[in-house]
């Protein structure tokens, strides 16, 4: 007598998780498709007409021009183009200069800026006040910075060397161009890695650290064994937005350099920009676009397989 009932009481409850499971799934979309419109016009869409283009010979021009399909045209001239291997070439000499120093600075600075002394705060404010100028601005003092002439950074090297250094040309140089852009961008953008430590070092918990002094360990074993690996996804999520940041180059290269003294400073994104409207290649420029992005992702995908293995270790 009382199958009936219960077939119907398991079928309502069916019903309701059915239910239940189909209003998760709208909301959830209600809530990933404002991230997923904003992805669409600005990287997805951008992206695949970034390809279509590639493979036409459109152009920037004021008057309007027939486009039509070159094929692998475009794909082609990048293998004779030596400014473009220039820029190559400087990208990869930045970031292999660039992420490790700025990596290990920030770190240096949070593991300095994690002390509970009196006036910290300010010390942290200083540190990452250049990260929030914008980079336009910060590239043209620096390029006052750098004047041969009357610029700080001469007069500095003047002062301490009695003399025997100085004054060096240093934007006017091909040899000495790149390296004085890595180390503003170092002193520029080493203030938000290193926040990005120090709640990763506030995250640890104390408790690793107080069993550690009872057992003896001293500072340089806390360190080794205790804060290095509890910050490994930290530093992994840091040397990945480096590298990122590193091949993004363009702005201080726009206004201190425009590429030279002769391509000494050229990146892949300013030849780009400069291609597309500048030089009005927009089809040149989108197929340089698609390569390069395929250049980076490789370059990231070892790091994120690593950090996926080891948090599979892990579990």
């Amino acid at each position: 007598m009382h199958l009936p009932f219960r077939a119907t009481t398991s079928t309502i409850t069916s019903t309701k998780i059915l239910r239940w499971k189909r209003k998760e799934t709208y909301l959830s979309w209600a809530f990933v498709l404002p991230a997923l419109t904003l992805l669409s016009i600005f990287l997805i869409i951008p992206f695949l007409l970034a390809i279509y283009f590639s493979l036409t010979n459109q152009r920037l021009t004021p008057y309007p021009l027939p486009t039509f399909f070159v094929g692998l045209r475009n794909y082609t001239r990048m293998l004779t183009d030596d400014t473009l291997r220039q820029a190559l070439f400087n990208n990869s000499l930045f970031g292999i200069v660039v992420v490790p120093v700025e990596t290990g600075l920030a770190l240096f600075l949070a593991l300095l800026l994690n002390q509970k002394l009196r006036g910290m705060a300010v010390f942290r404010t200083i540190y990452f006040s250049p990260v929030v100028t914008p980079l336009a601005v910060i590239s043209v003092v620096w390029a006052f910075l750098y004047n041969p002439g009357q610029g700080l950074v001469n007069a500095f090297l003047k002062t301490i060397s009695f003399g025997h250094l100085g004054p060096y040309p240093w934007l006017d140089d091909a040899h000495l161009a790149l390296p004085a852009i890595m180390l503003l961008s170092i002193w520029q953008g080493v203030g938000l890695y290193m926040i990005i430590y120090l709640a990763g070092l506030q995250n640890i918990p104390q408790s690793l650290y107080e069993a550690a002094r009872v057992d003896g360990a001293g500072r340089w074993h806390q360190l080794r064994y205790i804060t290095l690996p509890q910050l490994r996804n930290t530093t992994f999520f840091v040397m990945i937005a480096t590298t990122v940041q590193a091949f993004k180059l363009y702005t201080q290269v726009e206004v201190m350099t425009q590429g030279g003294p002769g391509n000494s400073t050229v990146t892949v994104v300013w030849y780009m920009v400069n291609q597309s409207i500048h030089q009005l290649h927009v089809g040149y420029a989108s197929a340089i676009a698609v390569v390069f992005f395929l250049i980076v992702l490789i370059r990231i995908i070892p790091i994120l397989r690593y950090v996926v293995a080891a948090e599979k270790r892990e579990v």
